[in-house]
């Protein structure tokens, strides 16, 4: 089978809320580089992708091109805007997707301690099923609690926590975007949602924990400790 082209979509047009701090998490210093920019360069690296898209806030674009748009050429990236939702950033990030690409996949600039076989083994599956995306098994105990008093102790036997990269055949993922307008947005969660709300299974690629999200500035060295290990 020929190898399929991918697009990457690079989310980093949230508000950081949680990270607390002035900069906002995806520009953090990790190990050397920004966040965003070590989340791109795993990408560059794989000979299927063909197309890097970066999705920033439009308060972001001006220092994002002055600060980075060198990197950013080398690596061949547009920089495009996203929306006050990560759906809105999503959909109009895909407005610049190629005609002539495969498979889309969305990743989260936070996760910058991707691994280069994860990439691969989840684009391979996304070529074979059409959907696919990294998660890992939950291993914590978790409780359902209702103002303040646990309810129930969940059963985490088939419970798994979702990552990105999440990868799409290019038409499915249109497809389920312009679905969008028949669903209630705030239960949309990530994109894989999106794609089984109009009934295409998601198949998994299974990671582990170092597939690390950065949300709060402790979890840089976290992210650096992975990334040195």
């Amino acid at each position: 089978m020929a190898e399929k082209s991918v697009a990457v979509i690079v989310c980093a047009a949230g508000a950081s809320n949680r990270f607390g701090r002035k900069e906002k998490k995806v520009f953090a210093n990790v190990e050397g580089r920004a966040m965003f920019l070590r989340s791109l360069e795993r990408f560059s690296e794989n000979s299927s992708v063909k197309q890097m898209i970066l999705s920033v806030s439009p308060e972001d674009e001006e220092r994002v091109k002055l600060k980075w748009g060198a990197n950013l050429s080398f690596f061949g990236v547009k920089v495009c805007l996203g929306g006050k939702e990560r759906f809105e950033t999503v959909a109009n990030a895909l407005k610049f997707v190629r005609p002539d690409i495969d498979l889309v996949a969305v990743h989260d600039a936070a996760r910058c301690c991707i691994k280069d076989q994860w990439i691969a083994d989840v684009f391979a599956r996304a070529a074979e099923t059409g959907a696919a995306m990294l998660a890992c098994p939950v291993v914590a105990t978790i409780k359902k609690v209702v103002d303040g008093v646990i309810t129930e102790t969940v059963d985490r036997t088939q419970l798994w926590e979702a990552q990105t990269p999440q990868v799409f055949e290019h038409k499915l993922l249109v497809r389920a975007y312009e679905n969008l307008k028949n669903l209630d947005a705030s239960k949309i969660s990530d994109d894989a949602a999106l794609v089984e709300a109009i009934g295409h299974k998601v198949h998994v690629v299974e990671t582990d924990t170092s597939n690390w999200k950065v949300t709060y500035p402790a979890d840089i060295a976290v992210a650096e400790a992975i990334i040195k290990g």
